[in-house]
């Protein structure tokens, strides 16, 4: 009596968290693909030269990687120290650190 609408909850559940992920994924991709866009027009520093500068500074902790925000052209770094995470937020442009959060 009562299985057919549980069953359905069960499915449409199941289909929502199917999809989360392909979409979460799609939005890192486009990330990335306006990052390395601003780059290479010129107009931001790459990763790889922002890691080169926090990296050092952040010795003792854990690196979690990277975060792009392609409208703030920011970058946020993640770190982890005694169990206390860690955002450095970096200006994509200059590469300048903006701020730092524990």
């Amino acid at each position: 009596m009562f299985k057919k609408p549980i069953f359905s909850a069960i499915m449409a559940c199941t289909a929502l968290a199917v999809t989360a992920v392909p979409v979460q994924a799609m939005q890192r991709d486009n990330e990335q693909k306006a990052a390395r866009a601003q780059m290479m027009a010129g107009k931001g520093k790459s990763l790889r030269s922002i890691e080169n500068k926090v990296l050092p500074r952040m010795a003792g902790s854990q690196y979690l990687g990277p975060e792009y925000d392609p409208s703030a052209q920011v970058y946020r770094l993640k770190f982890i120290q005694k169990g206390h995470v860690i955002f450095v937020d970096v200006d994509g442009r200059t590469g300048a650190i903006l701020r730092e959060r524990r």
